[in-house]
């Protein structure tokens, strides 16, 4: 099954909350398809964040080419905007010569950025530097206020404690007099002819998968990369410092050390992040959804896939 159809290839979108399965059914659809991999978790563009982030191994990914993994340094701020420009020149560039992209990630606003048609407002610098005045002197929840204040939308999908994110949020609306981009509803202006297939699980099945990953990642040397990364900018880069695992063996590894409670509190955070996810993902009702626990399910997604063409 090398192609869907004749004619240029469809988006193959394979999305869903984390610990699904989705890396691995990406890979083999993208090898059924004679396709290719892009990459849209925000935290696997980084180099080096490979046991905290379930980075498939050169062996895992079975020879199919993947694309925007290991492309920042940890010192560096990922940005949707720059990810929505780099993804969608690998897609197209795909499609070009008649690959079928096979988009996988469970970063919600990445995976709408590309599929979608959302713009990306550009900055102040003077505006910007005055909402991280307030939010070094103030702190987030304080601007958590204001934006539940001005785009109700907005706050409830920030977190509270997100200053980089609750900053840019009032940044754009400040400059646009709009809610915040993140917020758009799904799907309203589709910019690529995109089969959108989600991975999930029972919850409770879910949430035991989180617990094995986050012990697994432990004894495979997360706290070993973490130091690592630490040598090499982690402390500093405003992105990759709040990747779940990184964050709390960081914070552990400043107050003495404890990796049993930074295991619990990855996971707790782990579990909370799944239940984000699935609460993005589920807006978007193009979305066709498939049991991650099905033993036939890379069959049943190819069947899904000719259907749809």
């Amino acid at each position: 099954m090398a192609q869907l159809r004749s004619g240029t290839p469809p988006l193959v979108v394979v999305l869903g909350p984390t610990a699904t399965g989705k890396s691995g059914l990406g890979v083999a659809l993208a090898a059924e398809l004679g396709g290719e991999v892009v990459n849209a978790d925000a935290m696997q563009l980084y180099r080096g964040l490979d046991v905290g982030t379930a980075k498939l191994t050169a062996a895992e990914r079975a020879g199919v080419p993947h694309h925007l993994l290991d492309v920042l340094d940890v010192s560096a701020t990922a940005t949707v905007a720059a990810y929505q420009r780099a993804a969608r020149g690998v897609i197209e560039e795909l499609r070009a010569r008649g690959t079928t992209p096979v988009l996988v990630g469970g970063s919600g606003l990445y995976v709408q950025a590309v599929v979608d048609e959302l713009e990306f407002p550009g900055t102040d610098p003077e505006l910007r530097a005055g909402l991280e005045a307030e939010l070094e002197a103030n702190g987030s929840a304080a601007l958590h206020e204001r934006l539940a204040a001005v785009d109700p939308a907005a706050a409830e999908v920030v977190l509270p404690s997100n200053g980089r994110r609750i900053v840019r949020a009032l940044e754009v609306i400040a400059l646009t007099g709009r809610p915040f981009p993140a917020q758009l509803p799904a799907g309203r202006d589709p910019r690529y002819d995109a089969v959108l297939l989600g991975v999930d699980r029972d919850t409770a099945e879910l949430d035991a998968r989180v617990a094995r990953r986050v012990a697994l990642m432990f004894a495979a040397g997360l706290v070993d990369e973490t130091r690592e990364l630490l040598t090499k900018g982690l402390r500093e880069g405003l992105t990759a410092a709040r990747a779940l695992g990184y964050q709390q063996v960081t914070a552990a590894l400043d107050g003495g050390g404890d990796m049993m409670t930074a295991a619990e509190e990855t996971v707790v955070a782990t579990r909370r992040f799944v239940r984000r996810q699935r609460s993005w993902f589920r807006r978007d009702k193009r979305v066709h959804w498939l049991d991650g626990a099905a033993p036939d399910l890379v069959q049943q997604t190819l069947e899904r896939l000719r259907v749809r063409s």
